[in-house]
């Protein structure tokens, strides 16, 4: 099934257009203090590497800002300047050569300032995003004693600031409505995509650890996505930036948005598996990991099955694969057999075939 994606305007991000008909764009968070510069241009690196395509960095003080201007030589993506609370920074961080800048509508909301900001982008020829967060939505209500976000006050709040920027003519524009719930963004991202044809990016904010935040934001992104809707992604995890672009890219390559690089299939075992299947799997895939694909309309995918039952019959798509027995396995491509192989040699030859 071929995605039919939402038209929207397209957006440059220094060297990263989105929007329109450009790929889905993966983007992630440095972790560590801004004004570190060595730790941030490590990090960015680090997330380059990873495939991470837009970075954002937090931007809390001058100190911060000012940083921008020493990270951006060093690094090969577009660098995004988070701000909030301060308007000033939001100027500081763009003359230091930030390529976007995400404004809060909870906490920067005055028309003039978001007028000056708007100036600024303008300027230096950056969009700004409209990042409206369910936790610092205003006019939030109080129910039972608990603050309570309505998904209408998030997608009024992202209208409304965005009619402030077009106010002063400025239309470099990207939105995201993050909540910590799936159906709150879900719905919030829905709605939206009806009204306004800016990009979006997409996101579940404060998602919790890898394997339980892994798992919500697959299921709200891959519901948006495969509507069509969504523009650039991050995934948000209380983990290590590089895990956050793994996530993406995995989420992608699960609905044929984008492909990276080969494609492991394989099965879960049971009483039937006579090898440590878990182990080849894990070993082939990190040593795949090392090897860099250009990516393309379609990656090779490499099966690998416990037992004869799993074997080409169950994946037929697959381009090479190995259906293991007790002491050997049976090599098939293109689904159809291609020899036996022994279980220890099987990982060199699925590589070399790749390759």
């Amino acid at each position: 099934m071929k995605i039919a994606r939402r038209k929207t305007k397209a957006v440059k991000i220094g060297k990263i257009i989105i929007g329109a008909s450009h790929p889905v764009a993966i983007q992630s968070m440095a972790k560590c203090k801004t004004a570190d510069v060595a730790e941030s241009i490590k990090q960015i690196k680090d997330l380059e590497r990873a495939g991470c395509e837009i970075v954002r960095v937090a931007i809390k003080d001058d100190a911060d800002a000012v940083a921008i201007k020493k990270i951006k030589p060093r690094i090969g993506i577009p660098l995004v300047a988070d701000i909030h609370f301060n308007w000033r920074l939001a100027i500081e961080a763009i003359d230091n050569g930030a390529d976007k800048v995400r404004l809060n509508p909870g906490n920067i909301y005055r028309k003039e300032e978001v007028g000056e900001v708007a100036a600024a982008a303008r300027a230096a020829r950056i969009p700004i995003r409209v990042g409206v967060n369910s936790g610092s939505v205003r006019g939030r209500k109080v129910e039972g004693g608990r603050w309570k976000v309505e998904v209408d006050s998030m997608v009024k709040s992202a209208l409304d600031y965005i009619k402030i920027l077009e106010s002063f003519k400025f239309r470099d524009i990207v939105v995201s409505l993050k909540a910590s719930n799936i159906p709150d963004t879900v719905e919030a991202y829905r709605r939206f995509s009806k009204i306004c044809d800016y990009p979006l990016h997409l996101g579940v904010t404060a998602t919790g650890l890898p394997f339980a935040g892994a798992i919500k934001s697959s299921i709200a992104l891959g519901i948006l996505l495969s509507g069509g809707i969504g523009d650039t992604i991050r995934v948000s995890l209380t983990d290590t930036p590089e895990q956050e672009v793994k996530a993406a890219k995995t989420i992608l390559e699960s609905l044929g948005l984008r492909h990276f690089g080969p494609q492991i299939i394989s099965c879960p075992t049971c009483g039937r598996c006579g090898v440590d299947l878990i182990s080849i799997v894990r070993e082939v895939e990190n040593r795949l990991s090392s090897i860099v694909f250009r990516p393309s309309s379609r990656a090779p995918k490499i099966a690998i099955m416990g037992c004869e039952v799993n074997g080409p019959g169950e994946a037929k798509e697959a381009d090479i694969g190995i259906a293991f027995g007790k002491k050997d396995g049976l090599l098939f491509k293109k689904g159809k057999p291609a020899g036996k192989i022994p279980v220890d040699g099987c990982i060199e030859v699925l590589l070399r075939e790749v390759k």
